[in-house]
């Protein structure tokens, strides 16, 4: 990637663009968005026929502990793989700053989870066929899908960030969003004095929430404040291995 290219554009948007090229280029994304979709496929679809009941409840029921395996799953080549071939190292000598650089693979990763997502509306569509679903619920369902994808991918970006293994990085992201995604079942566990702070960092209680079509300020706040860290963590790590 010539200096020149890095002058004439956006550079997040240029290593954005070279990491969307790179995934699509390759099986791994065909593959694990071909297995998200059996998946969930599978689940949803036995929930239509098992309860008699066409609407989306099973599929966003599920996504949270989808989510924790997919997105890790997506993540893990991100920083890992350049670290381990040692292309990074040729990119950080290109006039780009290290914010450039997790910006861009950042967005790139979401995309990539968007575009893993977008097929499930199909399923929306043959909800339609077989019944009558409630369309408040499926908005506010995707909407809050939109906001975990974005959470998990900064723990996924942060993860690859701090191996060279993309082994490692995806068990270190899925391990970080089961925990997000189960602490809310070892609440009855706690006193009740701090049930209510530790409720905070459940990652299905918020996407629940958002799900049920209420936006509320502390759903937002903890979805951006989750990318908010994971974001500055992962700058952390890079600028860190420059020096």
């Amino acid at each position: 990637m010539s200096e020149k290219k890095f002058k004439n554009k956006k550079t997040a948007f240029v290593i954005m663009d070279r990491e969307l090229k790179s995934y699509f280029s390759g099986p791994i994304a065909y593959i694990v968005t071909g297995l998200y979709l059996l998946i969930t496929g599978l689940m949803s679809f036995a929930a239509f026929f098992l309860n008699n009941r066409a609407d989306m409840r099973q599929f966003f029921s599920i996504l949270p502990r989808m989510l924790s395996f997919f997105i890790p799953a997506l993540t893990m080549r991100v920083f890992a793989e350049e670290k381990r071939v040692g292309s990074i190292e040729t990119l950080m000598t290109l006039p780009v700053r290290e914010i450039d650089v997790v910006l861009g693979k950042y967005l790139a990763i979401f995309i990539e989870s968007l575009v893993m997502l977008a097929p499930t509306l199909l399923y929306v569509i043959t909800a339609e066929i077989f019944g009558s679903p409630d369309y408040g619920p499926i908005i506010g369902g995707y909407l809050g899908a939109i906001f975990l994808c974005a959470a998990f991918d900064a723990v996924g970006l942060f993860s690859s960030s701090i191996t060279k293994n993309q082994i490692i990085a995806f068990a270190v992201a899925m391990g970080i969003c089961l925990a997000f995604t189960f602490i809310d079942m070892f609440l009855i566990l706690l006193p009740d004095g701090i049930v209510k702070y530790i409720s905070f960092f459940s990652a299905s209680i918020h996407f629940e929430s958002i799900s049920r079509g209420i936006l509320d300020s502390r759903d937002l706040l903890y979805f951006i404040s989750i990318i908010a860290l994971f974001f500055v963590c992962t700058l952390k790590v890079q600028k860190n291995s420059k020096n």
